[in-house]
């Protein structure tokens, strides 16, 4: 079936539902039920794991890290979607720079160059992954440590912000409902 302009409708069909999805998430993350400490809590645990360079494992640890901590499991694991294909160049980038520094190798290292020209290419992670592997330990130290710290400085203020929010969202809907009730009454 096509479209007066020749389109298929198709296309139209495949937004809508995208945007529909989109919503859907959006609200079910506004609805969230749950004390703010926990959903906070889950909330900057997957940001902790997602500014580490461990892409296959983020979530894992997320919500492993959620468990133990009792947050919020949901939104450790939407935390970790802080890491995506945008954000990948700047966490490994900065990851390796700290964490050459923090260990005193040298900040130009071939195989970052590499590992990072590879990712600008929109190479497999795969890929990426294997390069990371085989450039060796002191390599892969400076890189995890470097997202070491690159979490802890994301998460920790991301805790405290979205706490805010949490507890914000959560006063607008209770209030919203009691609004709503009061008209109903006097009616």
């Amino acid at each position: 079936m096509k479209s007066a302009k020749g389109n298929g409708v198709r296309n139209n069909r495949k937004g809508n539902r995208i945007r529909r999805i989109l919503k859907y998430l959006y609200l079910r993350f506004i609805r969230l039920r749950g004390q703010p400490h926990d959903i906070a809590l889950g909330i900057a645990f997957g940001i902790f794991a997602g500014s580490i360079p461990i892409v296959p494992f983020q979530t894992a640890l997320a919500v492993f890290l959620a468990l133990i901590f009792k947050g919020s499991k949901i939104t450790a694991a939407l935390g970790t979607w802080i890491s995506n294909p945008l954000t990948w160049y700047f966490f490994y980038f900065y990851s390796y720079k700290i964490g050459a520094w923090i260990l005193g190798l040298r900040s130009t290292h071939k195989v970052s160059h590499a590992i990072l020209t590879s990712i600008h290419d929109g190479e497999s992670i795969w890929l990426i992954f294997r390069q990371a592997m085989a450039a060796g330990g002191g390599f892969m130290a400076a890189f995890l440590l470097g997202g070491l710290v690159l979490g802890a400085v994301f998460s920790i203020p991301s805790y405290f912000v979205s706490l805010r929010m949490i507890r914000y969202f959560q006063t607008y809907r209770t209030n919203a409902g009691k609004v709503g009730s009061c008209r109903t009454n006097n009616l």
